[in-house]
């Protein structure tokens, strides 16, 4: 147990009383103190750790030549190769933005300006990670040659400030360069970038166009640059190698290699005695565009009031989530607020940026993707800032107003990559059934969402689904499907399926919430059944020595004249060692995406009921899910994981759940560089921590948190709609985790007995008082404390609850779980209790 012990640090049983009283007083406390925005910065982790806004565009990092830069800078010992604007975070694929970089010189050899080195490749340099300081809104680090940058931003424009030498290595005093290029991270410059330097001011403006990094088409983006704090000395362009302060104006080619020829301008000053200041607007409409940005938002180069201003916009933002400090290690402290941070960096928004169409909507973009971002993300968003989550909402619905379809990954303007599901429709489904209406045009959503699940897009790589014909007539996806309608890489066949499966029960709770759409909800709840159709009885698992795992029944691909196929249930899992595996969007990829059926098996999440009697009961389903984890199957640095650490709360045993959580975070998430399992997907690493560690985990398109005991002795969350103050209290908490165990709980001073609590907990500002133990208690295993399922649980004793099967509708599916009556599963398989509590602990023990 030395794993869980090592995060070990808060408050030792106190009272009710006392906790409240410790909660007003720990109120005070500065929530930016606890953000590093380093975590993630090493170990593949690709977070963008330099300074933005909120959802901000504009987002400045010095970048580096790590083939973990998508985020633009690592802490892995890569060199620095620029200082730029664009950013995504934590994202897969190829890097992201990190157009037109600044790159700053004390001298020129020779005072010439062709002894300064232009190309990328050749002008990189490294640094000390000693020196690298980053908090909500700024960013700095010192290059080896000895000049030091930080920065700063506003939305849509950046502010460097770059400190030079004062003498040169000669001991002359030093005449700075400054240099921009027409470059992004991923060199993907198309032709025709143009850059121009004014003579006399010095301002540079240009423009490029570039691919997107995980998507299809191009994007044109726009710079505006100015300088302050030094007098020009002269300026000019350059191309390749070489420069020249005679020509101030370039149109580059890409070249014919592959790589984009290196071309940009610079200005060179006369002295470095001041700091030189650079703003940086961007824009994807215009450089007078990007120009206005800059000179509204920074107009006097403060540089101090605008990094004041965009830590007040953090600490705003960050602030309605307190928690109980007393006792609490740093460590800790700093692992959960940098989780929240990293929840709103993306998606951006680029409201007013958007060249594609006209519209008073929000446009948000860097939805990257839906896939990753509807799991914990976006619904973590619901609770701390439903504002913007109802803005980002109004985005997706205006982009299928003007595009045609919801996007399920979006990018620089751009269709992303479809990798499952119509995946927008869960996040509608989320915010729908969580009351989030501000500006939205529910029909409109609504309408949106049936064209997914209905029309089969001509091109289903990055919208809609494919195979809609199939999955009408037969219920499932084919392997080799036929569809002449619309075109896409024919993999995934079993994931979309289940994936479908969940898209179409979401639609049916926003029909059924709408009213007078009885027929769709009937159709929908029907098709969302679906998933039964893969699952062959007879199938077993053998790991690759040709040992048996034990387990029968799984999901198998399936071929348009019903027979099944055969996929290894551990093909594409963790433990796959299978070099030939191809487990992503490639045309040779798996029935699987990023996951193995194992896995997969268990995202039925909106019938988890009828899941376990499938799989053989309660005691059986959590024999299965305990080997998933055990025998580490799946990867918590992939987002399938997320909710198979919570869903023993559906088999009556919601102690594991929390077991397994304090397991999870302190063995793979730590508040350091190299402290995320996996990237950060956007923020779903960061919301996957911030919602385990609060205490309340979502099972995301419906109104349903899972309880586990918060990782604190009490957290409060007020809710920015309602200004009302949710808190949850651990009573008996101990600073060893040994306590983690409900034994009683109480709502609003009466007892509480579900495992689960729905979204009216943060609006209407709720107390959930948590009685711990150290051992696992009769608390939420009744069936009527079950979370609701479509299906109806069975085998967990005698019960008279609903049993009117898998076609009941939405509404009644809303109330069945007020309907269960009362069966203590605690004491049905108590015998079992102490055998499979003590393999897990074993299994932790040796991790």
């Amino acid at each position: 147990m030395a794993v869980f012990r090592s995060l070990a640090a808060l408050l030792v049983s106190v009272s009710i009383n006392h906790v409240a009283a410790q909660t007003a007083a720990n109120s005070t406390y500065d929530v930016l103190q606890y953000v590093d925005q380093l975590i993630g910065s090493s170990n593949g982790g690709n977070v963008f750790p330099g300074a933005t806004l909120p959802y901000g565009m504009a987002k400045a990092v010095a970048d580096t030549d790590s083939g973990s830069n998508q985020g633009g800078f690592t802490t892995d010992g890569s060199n620095i190769t620029g200082f730029s604007s664009m950013h995504d975070s934590g994202t897969g694929g190829s890097p992201s933005l990190g157009n037109f970089a600044l790159f700053p010189y004390a001298e020129c050899v020779g005072d010439e300006v062709d002894g300064c080195v232009y190309p990328k490749i050749s002008r990189k340099i490294t640094f000390d990670n000693s020196s690298v300081k980053a908090s909500p809104g700024y960013f700095g680090v010192t290059l080896d040659s000895g000049v030091s940058v930080d920065m700063t931003t506003t939305q849509h424009t950046s502010l460097f400030r770059f400190r030079f030498p004062a003498v040169d290595t000669s001991g002359n005093a030093s005449s700075p360069l400054i240099l921009m290029d027409l470059s992004d991270l991923s060199d993907s410059r198309q032709d025709n970038g143009t850059i121009t330097v004014d003579t006399g001011t010095g301002r540079i403006t240009g423009n490029a166009r570039f691919l997107p990094s995980f998507g299809t088409g191009t994007y044109v983006a726009y710079f505006c640059a100015d300088f302050s704090g030094a007098p020009l000395r002269d300026n000019g362009i350059f191309v390749n190698s070489r420069a020249s302060t005679d020509v101030k104006t370039l149109t580059i080619s890409r070249s014919i290699n592959g790589y984009p020829l290196p071309g940009g301008a610079f200005n060179r000053f006369q002295s470095a005695s001041d700091p030189i200041l650079a703003r940086v607007g961007v824009s994807l409409i215009s450089s007078e565009q990007a120009c206005s940005s800059a000179e509204s938002e920074i107009p006097s180069f403060d540089f101090e009031s605008v990094q004041t201003a965009a830590e007040t916009v953090w600490r705003e933002k960050i602030s309605p989530i307190t928690v109980s400090t007393t006792g609490v290690e740093e460590s800790i402290l700093t692992n959960f607020y940098s989780g929240i941070y990293r929840t709103m960096v993306n998606p951006q928004n680029y409201t007013g940026e958007n060249p594609l169409w006209q519209s008073s909507e929000p446009y948000f973009d860097s939805f990257y993707c839906i896939w990753d971002l509807f799991r914990s993300q976006m619904p973590f968003l619901t609770v701390l800032d439903p504002a913007t989550i109802a803005e980002q909402i109004r985005s997706l619905i205006d982009t299928y107003e003007h595009l045609g379809w919801l996007p399920d990954c979006r990018m620089s303007l751009n269709k992303g990559y479809t990798q499952g599901g119509s995946n927008a429709d869960n996040v509608l489904g989320d915010a729908y059934l969580k009351g989030i209406t501000a500006g939205i045009d529910w029909e409109g959503g609504y309408a949106a969402v049936v064209k997914d699940a209905e029309v089969e897009p001509y091109d289903w790589c990055c919208e809609g689904r494919g195979g809609l014909d199939s999955w009408k007539a037969l219920g499932y996806i084919p392997v080799q499907d036929f569809d002449y309608k619309g075109f896409g890489t024919m993999t995934r066949s079993l994931s979309r399926t289940l994936e479908y499966s969940y898209n179409d029960f979401v639609i049916a709770q926003i029909a059924s919430g709408l009213g007078g759409k009885e027929a769709d909800e009937e159709k929908y709840i029907s098709r969302s059944s679906n998933w039964k159709n893969l699952f062959l009885a007879t199938q077993t698992s053998s790991f690759a020595n040709g040992t048996a795992t034990g387990f029968e029944g799984f999901f198998q691909p399936r071929y348009l004249n019903k027979t099944f196929g055969f996929q290894d249930p551990l093909k594409c899992s963790n433990i796959d060692t299978d070099p030939n595996s191809v487990c992503s969007l490639q045309n040779t990829g798996a029935e699987t995406f990023e996951s193995s059926i194992w896995e997969y098996s268990f995202f039925v999440p909106h019938d988890q009921a009828t899941l376990i009697t499938t799989f053989g009961g309660p005691a059986a389903f959590v024999e299965r899910l305990n080997f998933l984890h055990d025998q580490d199957i799946t990867y918590i640095g992939n987002e399938p994981a997320f909710l198979t650490v919570f869903q023993y709360h559906y088999a009556g045993r919601p102690a594991l759940s929390a077991l397994r959580s304090h397991f999870y975070i302190p063995a793979f998430f730590s508040p350091t560089d190299a402290g995320l399992p996996g990237n950060d997907d956007s923020g779903a690493m960061g919301s996957f921590l911030a919602f385990s560690m609060m205490g309340l985990f979502p099972n995301p398109g419906q109104n349903v948190y899972l309880i586990i005991p918060p990782y604190f002795e009490s957290v409060s969350i007020t809710s920015p709609l309602t200004g009302k103050t949710a808190t949850i209290r651990n009573v008996n908490f101990d600073p060893t985790y040994k306590n983690v165990y409900i034994q009683s709980a109480t709502l609003d001073g009466k007892p509480y007995t579900k495992n689960w609590i729905d979204h009216s907990f943060f609006t209407e500002g709720k107390q959930l008082v948590l009685t711990l133990g150290a051992g696992e208690s009769s608390w939420g295993t009744a069936v009527r404390d079950l979370p609701p399922s479509l299906g109806t649980y069975e085998g967990f004793g005698n019960s008279t609850g609903n049993s009117t099967g898998n076609s009941t509708a939405a509404s009644k599916y809303r109330r069945r779980a007020a309907r269960f009556a009362e069966v203590d599963l605690y004491s049905e398989h108590a015998s079992t209790l102490s055998k499979t509590g003590g393999a897990f602990w074993a299994d932790s023990e040796g991790k």
